[in-house]
């Protein structure tokens, strides 16, 4: 636990409650369930932040078993072709540490795997791949502490089967311009960006 954690456990008066957490909960490894439950999942997300500590949250997903553990300390997880910002990746070459949370809505549960990560070139074996669909490389993270995420307030979701075609006539806008429907308008209304962070992941 950090000076912070411990600061604000006295004074709201949890610090027994979080230390039979910790006690409870919390491992520097990942056990049998875990593994298990890691090797189902099929999104996860993401936290980094750079070395001045400028953060990132983003999302990650693919088949079951993307994500791959390969021991009890370790586990990885591909990099597919994006958008190029490589915001995510450019983190973790400044500061490894990484925070990852991966969250099953059927089985409303979610676990914390927090570490740190390294880059790799592409290991050659593409199993867990997306047909059609390459890594261009790969990310490998050393589990620090692993620990469940309270449930109360994970929503019950079903998933629903992707859609081919448009189900109304109307014009829809690309995804990507979502939110800016016309990005070169919009952005001259916009100040400059802080140098080096953009809004895409």
């Amino acid at each position: 636990m950090n000076r912070g954690e411990r600061q604000l456990q006295d004074t709201l008066g949890t610090r027994q409650q979080a230390d039979a957490f910790h006690a409870r909960q919390t491992l520097p490894y990942l056990n049998d369930r875990m593994q298990s439950f890691i090797a189902r999942q099929t999104m996860m997300f993401l936290a980094t932040a750079d070395a001045s500590g400028s953060c990132d949250n983003t999302f990650r997903a693919g088949p079951p078993g993307f994500v791959r553990v390969l021991d009890e300390e370790h586990l990885s997880w591909p990099e597919y072709r994006g958008n190029g910002v490589m915001a995510s990746l450019g983190n973790i070459t400044e500061n490894p540490r990484v925070g990852l949370l991966f969250i099953d809505f059927g089985e409303v549960v979610g676990l914390h795997v927090n570490g740190t990560a390294e880059i790799i070139s592409d290991p050659g074996d593409q199993a867990g791949t997306p047909p059609g669909q390459r890594a261009r490389l790969w990310v490998v993270a050393r589990v620090q502490e692993a620990y469940i995420h309270c449930a109360k307030n994970i929503p019950r979701l079903v998933e629903v089967p992707r859609q081919r075609g448009r189900s109304s006539t109307a014009e829809q806008p690309k995804k990507s311009e979502y939110f800016i429907p016309d990005p070169v308008s919009r952005a001259r209304s916009l100040p400059p960006a802080p140098a080096g962070r953009t809004g895409s992941r």
